[in-house]
């Protein structure tokens, strides 16, 4: 059985990898992973419209990884539309990458729900397999927290690499032309990193179960024999 102080670090480490698990799955049920404003450009261009007038052309947008919306205003009021990802919306942005993400984020579930386990096998005995102590939980924290690194990267790179905000606001736009004036990353992706550094917290807490602390003994007092006590 182990100590009580292993008991606090791995139940601790349980719980971490269980919130890690929540957050991605959190975030990736949310639809704003990305903000921004577009601009119709080509209405913005017909009327040659100057600075004070380009409000009318100014509409935003917001999506996630399964679907999202904009609003389109080009100059003749503003007309919202709604969107998803699959399956049609998906064949006009970088596939293999949007796929990517998602298959890295369900990795990171999986490896977090495994590492979860693993904290609670730890808190309750000592296993006798090595992979099935601090070991293994080393390994399920990186493969989890490294997993949701990539996700959060790979998205990053379709936005600043692929234009992929761009290309979704011109999904299905035979006539108008947008472009995008502005792009804020939201609370879904900074979900990804709080989950990735739950896991860096995680690995820091099973070195942590792994120092030997000091044990104070108390020191018990020597019995003295008297020779009136050998009398009774």
């Amino acid at each position: 059985m182990p100590n009580c102080f292993k008991k606090t670090i791995f139940a601790l480490a349980s719980a971490l990898s269980f919130v890690s698990f929540l957050l991605i799955v959190i975030a990736m049920g949310m639809q704003k992973w990305m903000t921004g404003k577009i601009l119709c450009k080509t209405g913005a261009d017909l009327v040659n419209a100057t600075d004070p007038e380009l409000v009318k052309f100014i509409g935003d947008i917001y999506y996630g990884l399964f679907r999202g919306g904009k609003l389109r205003q080009c100059g003749l009021g503003g007309r919202r539309s709604k969107f998803t990802i699959f399956p049609h919306l998906v064949k006009k942005l970088n596939a293999g990458l949007h796929m990517m993400i998602l298959i890295f984020l369900c990795m990171a579930i999986s490896f977090a729900l495994v590492s979860f386990g693993f904290c609670i096998l730890n808190a309750i005995k000592v296993p006798y397999r090595a992979i099935k102590g601090p070991a293994g939980i080393y390994l399920w924290n990186l493969l989890a927290g490294g997993f949701t690194a990539l996700a959060v990267a790979s998205f990053i790179a379709a936005v600043k690499l692929h234009r992929l905000t761009e290309r979704i606001a011109n999904f299905q736009e035979n006539i108008f032309q947008f472009v995008i004036l502005e792009e804020q990353y939201e609370s879904s992706i900074w979900l990804c990193v709080a989950s990735a550094t739950s896991h860096v917290v995680n690995l820091l807490l099973i070195a942590i179960s792994g120092m030997h602390l000091p044990e104070f003994k108390t020191k018990t007092e020597e019995a003295t024999v008297t020779a009136e006590d050998i009398m009774y």
